[in-house]
């Protein structure tokens, strides 16, 4: 942290209200790939997001009367602002989170698009004017922001997972409280600094930094004052976070577990999906709910493009993020490392065949070799679980309606990839497969213009897009009665 060409966004403390809030206990922020400790920061709980509900609902009507306007000239001054401290921001990312500097560099840019794209979106929140059912009447419909917003964010992408709820929620009017993961609030602290910076006012955009998640969790979910709330993470916690949403009725958007589908057809450009299962697998070293989980690779290119693959997986360089040439940095944790490698070698136990990797790197007990496996089945630990590491089990298949079989045959639906040239083929698969989201012939999807979200137990409501917007909004009607006198 010392390198920071800005010291000042290195904070350890909750940010509310416009202040910077000590506490009197203190967790400790662990970078994962050298194991030391980089940080230790205030230990807020139930009072503090209790206070920070407050600040945002007593905000609440100043900032949503600004004009969409006002608001966007405000989210601009923010965008820039972290677009002239992004080496400062990556770094603090990598330290926190693990992943390469390049990669953490392509996060910052990644999430401050959010904050320009809705900087601009939030001037389009139109309204309609509905055809008239009688003469002396007129019926309109206007959208206002919902109220406080409270949301909790993941670990692997600090930045752009705050960014992307946030530029939304305040481009329509709303107040936020971010609850960031324990093991990555100093990415979320910086984006504090530089909003106040900006000129966001005191209220409007608050960070509650603490260890006790349940507690803090039933506060955001379940406070009287809040109208909506947005979670990403596991479907698990997140199901348990909408049963606590449900009492007061809030709003609720959710981005949950995913268990993507990678497929390549025989008509496939192999050396494209090959470079497009790369990117999609290993970025983030498998820590991305989008990531390709299972690989179904059609039986008669299937040894030409797992050849191909093993070898392009063989020469990824795993190290310390800070390192130039690092491409895979380590998992969050030893424990996280220490449960990938269970899936690996529970589905090894049960038949799969270890084509790379399959264990441990002697870098640290976080860092895990990239590793592919062959001979997997759709019963085996590996197409099973979400693996949220640098794991690809490849699974053969026989043909179009097999393969959307397998593919669909999982509770989650967040993205899907396929690689074909059919046209016929495209068309089909794409209506087929049962997932929010489907790269085709293109292993990353995600950008600020497009709808980011998922179905079934993957969640509900979209991020990013015009339709973004609408998840802080309410549709108010308007009825013009006696207009004819």
């Amino acid at each position: 942290m010392e390198q920071l060409k800005d010291q000042a966004l290195f904070k350890r403390a909750s940010f509310i209200n416009g202040e910077w809030v000590p506490g009197d206990a203190f967790f400790p922020v662990i970078n994962p790939a050298s194991g030391q400790v980089i940080a230790e920061v205030a230990d807020a709980g139930v009072a503090e997001a209790g206070q920070a509900i407050e600040a945002a609902k007593n905000a609440f009507n100043a900032w949503s009367s600004l004009t969409a306007n006002a608001r966007g000239g405000l989210l601009r001054r923010w965008f820039d602002l972290i677009n002239q401290h992004r080496d400062d921001l990556a770094r603090i990312l990598t330290l926190e989170q693990g992943k390469p500097l390049a990669e953490a560099e392509g996060e910052i840019g990644y999430g401050a698009s959010f904050i320009d794209w809705f900087a601009e979106e939030g001037k389009r929140a139109y309204g309609d004017v509905i055809p008239m059912p009688s003469g002396d009447k007129r019926l309109v419909t206007i959208k206002q922001a919902v109220g406080v917003v409270t949301a909790i964010t993941p670990w692997n992408f600090p930045h752009a997972m705050i960014a992307r709820k946030a530029a939304a929620a305040l481009a329509a009017g709303c107040t936020f409280v971010v609850r960031p993961a324990t093991q990555t609030p100093l990415s979320a602290l910086a984006m504090a600094e530089l909003a106040q910076r900006a000129g966001i006012p005191a209220g409007v955009f608050n960070v509650v930094t603490g260890s006790d998640a349940r507690a803090i969790g039933r506060v955001l979910t379940e406070h009287p004052d809040v109208a909506k709330f947005t979670f990403t993470g596991s479907t698990e916690v997140g199901k348990q976070l909408i049963r606590q949403s449900a009492g007061t009725v809030k709003k609720v958007s959710m981005e949950l577990g995913g268990n993507a589908p990678f497929i390549v057809f025989d008509d496939a450009d192999l050396d494209a999906a090959v470079q497009g299962a790369i990117i999609s697998k290993y970025r983030n070293a498998g820590q991305t709910c989008v990531c390709a989980n299972r690989i179904f690779v059609q039986e008669k290119i299937a040894a030409a493009f797992t050849d191909k693959f093993v070898r392009a997986v063989a020469v990824l360089k795993v190290g310390d993020g800070l390192a130039p040439e690092s491409e895979i940095g380590p998992l969050i944790s030893p424990e996280a490392a220490a449960e990938v490698d269970r899936l690996v070698h529970s589905s090894l136990q049960a038949g799969a065949r270890l084509l790379l990797g399959g264990e441990h790197h002697p870098l640290g007990a976080a860092f895990y070799r990239p590793t592919v496996v062959a001979e997997v089945t759709q019963e085996m630990a590996l197409a099973q679980n979400e693996i949220f590491g640098p794991v690809s089990p490849v699974i053969t298949f026989k043909d179009e309606t097999e393969v959307l079989a397998m593919a669909n045959d999982t509770d989650y639906g967040l993205a899907a990839y396929f690689y074909a040239r059919d046209i016929g083929r495209i068309w089909r698969v794409a209506e087929g497969l049962a997932f929010g989201m489907v790269g085709i012939n293109e292993g990353i999807i995600s950008n600020a213009a497009a709808p980011f979200g998922g179905i079934k137990q993957s969640g509900n409501g979209r991020e990013g897009s015009r339709y973004g917007l609408d998840d802080y909004m309410e549709i108010k009607y308007l009825c013009f009665g006696g207009v004819d006198r």
